[in-house]
């Protein structure tokens, strides 16, 4: 009867051996079962701090980049201002203003009312009405010492036929460091540029221009 046994239990041996995936399925069913409860929280946990500390970061990432790219629109627009003014030999201008939280530009001869108003930004892909626009102009190439928010009124930089500031409307000469700043619209703060800046500024008579950043646009 033993010697029945022991030889029922080679061939159950044998037969495992010769299928090595039964031990395989059997010692992984457990592994296979899935996660336990505390694993499901412990990662859950994980991927809430982990996007509680990335999206802050990616927000700032996203406007810094919205703003490079409008403040990159003024600076093409005001260059191309003085590129006509120097090459119709006239008077040419940038002017700007936001009608319903949008930020609008257009570039005209000097002195005429535009007629070809755009949305900042429309033609890179910028969401217009998430931008701010202010500046330091109070009438054309005069300015304040004060940034303020742009409205409908429109304000305007203007170059003469050489491509430098015009002259003001008084026909003083023209005041310098006028600023165009953009920043990020605050959905809980709308008068507020906040501390992302990026600005485009009018340095001297002749028309030279610069970028500037944040506190550089105050």
């Amino acid at each position: 009867m033993i010697n029945k046994l022991n030889q029922n239990h080679h061939e159950i041996l044998r037969a495992i051996l010769k299928r090595p995936n039964l031990i395989n399925s059997c010692t992984s069913t457990q592994s296979d079962a899935g996660f336990s409860l505390l694993e499901v929280i412990v990662v859950t946990l994980m991927v809430g701090i982990l996007s509680a500390i990335v999206a802050p970061a990616w927000l700032g990432f996203v406007n810094r980049q919205t703003v490079n790219k409008a403040n990159d629109v003024i600076l093409a627009a005001l260059q191309e201002a003085q590129r006509e003014a120097k090459k119709d030999k006239r008077n040419y201008s940038l002017s700007f203003k936001t009608v319903s939280n949008v930020p609008q530009i257009a570039i005209h001869p000097g002195g005429t009312t535009p007629n070809n108003w755009r949305n900042l930004g429309q033609d890179v892909g910028i969401e217009p009405e998430k931008i701010l626009l202010a500046s330091n102009l109070t009438n054309v190439n005069t300015t304040t010492t004060n940034i303020a928010l742009s409205n409908t009124t429109e304000k305007t930089i203007t170059f003469d036929y050489m491509g430098i500031l015009a002259a003001k409307s008084d026909g003083t000469a023209s005041d310098i460091d006028l600023k165009i700043v953009l920043g990020i619209r605050n959905p809980n703060n709308s008068t507020s540029l906040g501390s992302t800046k990026r600005c485009v500024i009018v340095k001297t008579l002749l028309g030279s221009m610069m970028t500037e950043k944040d506190s550089q646009c105050d």
